[in-house]
């Protein structure tokens, strides 16, 4: 028994260094569905962007529905790809001659070298309960609410380089929490990443703002929804906003309940993390919003992954449709515990780790419901921010002002309060921003200047148009100016915004409700009357017909 004990540990070791010693692009196998010409061409389109070996692409019949049952998916998809990864030795397995109640053949498994599994496109996303499925393995005891057969594929798919393990509830990941995980832990999971989205142009694109992020860093701001249904998920999101400040990022923390408002400041999320909330809301769903390159985006919900080929069911598509470059969900009720966890996503991007390692790392169990969009390859922190503070004049214009917020932050952390304010100064004479501007006056206010705050602010109230997200930043800036004694100016830029562009009715019942402050503190009644009368017709009760 000890002989074959350790020469299964020798197997496994040995295949440990091998893989360590070949790049990790090599060692990523892709799987695509050969009737649907778009998984091929994906596949193909990562395959030539990152370098992985043509013969690294797996191309099985697979159906086009995003759900599969059990007997279809082993008979399809996870059996044939098995078979093959042990035939490729990319799986170190020898088969015995026995399959399980699925028709799942039984293998002695002793690791593999598989970087990460790429599933692309086209590829089934759930697989669920047929009518008959086998009896559970004797002994095993499962608790009701975790007593299902659905799961997503991605994350049984984790467990190729295992055999026999149950369909029932799920299986514990070796990986989690794992700062150095062993060989032997690497060896019993393989890390899956997807590659989707509503249209395939949309998951071509994760794959082109990893690669392009890689380059000049992650540029942007952070947002945290806090305030959900569970004191645990909270708590977790507590813990990001810590690591977020240490980073030095510039961001909102909403811990109001509810999800973010449609008005709320939303200015190039980069980094988000939230809940709770069954479909994509708020800023998420403006006409014209998108996320900056590189943006890493978890809203926590049950069902987030439900479906990731709608642009506006759930959360996880509305988000890659947006532009997101990784996100995080769950084909069904994963219940919260058994989640990928925001805090832990966040600790291993930032020291360094891949998007397919720091998924790995922040998901306690495997066959179950969770799943990661985005390229496995994607290291948003391999830029560090002193190389961007550097070579920010090379930047475009419109993301030159997060790096400065970046560098204010840092310093209004260690207490360098002028130093942050000078920054500021010395970015907008080079273009000045909305976001800037309001940074720098909130410090000076802070500082006990008020006079130099007015200044900051009084040039933006002669700008006559806004994008969508500098909209939040004029009405916020009103709101200060008003706070300062400049009701005239604070009135201009509520003309602007409230004239810019049709706003949706709770958005503009919202800003009308502050801007008829101003126009009152300004003394404007022409003004106050116009937007009480078109407030009173928004909010007006709806009279039904034949009442």
């Amino acid at each position: 028994m000890w002989r074959g004990f350790f020469a299964v540990i020798f197997a496994v070791t040995v295949a440990g260094w091998a893989a360590a010693s070949e790049p990790a692009a090599a060692r990523i196998i892709l799987l695509a569905n050969s009737d649907d010409p778009d998984s091929l061409r994906l596949a193909h389109y990562y395959a030539e962007k990152r370098g992985v070996p043509e013969a690294n692409i797996i191309a099985l019949k697979l159906s086009l529905a995003e759900s599969v049952g059990w007997h279809e998916f082993v008979r399809t998809l996870f059996q044939p790809l098995q078979d093959e990864l042990v035939k490729r030795d990319w799986i170190d397995g020898i088969a015995m001659n026995a399959t399980d109640g699925l028709g799942r053949r039984q293998y002695a498994m002793s690791g593999h070298r598989i970087s990460y599994l790429v599933v692309c496109r086209g590829v089934p996303l759930k697989v669920t309960g047929d009518a008959e499925m086998p009896a559970d393995p004797a002994g095993l005891a499962v608790a009701p609410p975790f007593r299902t057969h659905t799961g997503a594929v991605d994350s049984e798919l984790a467990l190729l380089a295992q055999s026999g393990t149950p369909t029932l509830a799920f299986v514990p990941n070796p990986l989690f929490r794992k700062d150095r995980p062993s060989v032997l832990d690497l060896g019993q999971v393989v890390k899956v990443s997807r590659l989707d989205g509503p249209t395939p142009e949309d998951a071509r694109r994760l794959i082109d703002q990893a690669i392009a992020t890689e380059q000049i860093g992650l540029i942007g701001r952070s947002y945290v929804d806090i305030g959900g249904p569970h004191a645990a998920g909270d708590r977790w999101l507590e813990e990001t906003v810590k690591a977020l400040a240490e980073l030095g990022f510039d961001g909102d923390v909403d811990r109001a309940p509810g999800t973010l408002p449609a008005w709320a400041r939303f200015d190039a999320p980069v980094l988000y993390f939230g809940w709770y909330a069954g479909e994509a809301n708020g800023p998420f769903i403006q006409p014209g919003f998108v996320f900056p390159p590189g943006a890493i985006a978890l809203h926590i919900h049950s069902y987030s992954a439900d479906t990731v080929q709608s642009p506006l069911r759930n959360w996880v598509g509305p988000l890659v449709a947006r532009g997101v470059t990784a996100t995080f969900g769950n084909v069904t009720e994963p219940y919260l515990e058994f989640t990928h966890e925001p805090q832990l996503i966040l600790q291993a991007l930032a020291r360094g780790d891949t998007l397919g390692d720091a998924a790995a790392y922040a998901v306690p169990v495997y066959s179950w419901q969770g799943l990661v969009i985005g390229d496995p390859l994607y290291r948003p922190f391999k830029v560090s921010f002193e190389q961007q503070w550097r070579e920010r004049d090379r930047l475009s214009p419109a993301l030159r002002p997060y790096v400065v917020l970046r560098r204010m932050r840092q310093q209004e952390r260690a207490g360098q309060i002028n130093q942050a304010i000078w920054t500021g100064l010395e970015a907008q004479k080079t273009g000045s921003t909305l976001a800037v501007a309001l940074a720098i006056a909130n410090l000076q206010r802070a500082a006990g200047d008020v006079a130099g705050a007015r200044l900051t602010l009084a040039p933006l109230a002669e700008r006559r148009s806004f994008t969508l997200a500098e909209e939040p930043l004029a009405t916020m800036i009103a709101q200060r100016l008003l706070e300062a004694g400049e009701a005239k100016l604070a009135l201009a830029l509520w003309r602007t915004v409230l004239g810019t562009r049709k706003l949706s009715s709770d958005m503009r019942i919202e800003w009308l409700r502050a801007a008829l402050e101003t126009a009152r503190a300004a003394q404007d009644s022409g003004q106050t009357v116009r937007w009480q009368e078109e407030l009173n017709a928004l909010t007006a009760p709806v009279t039904m017909a034949g009442k």
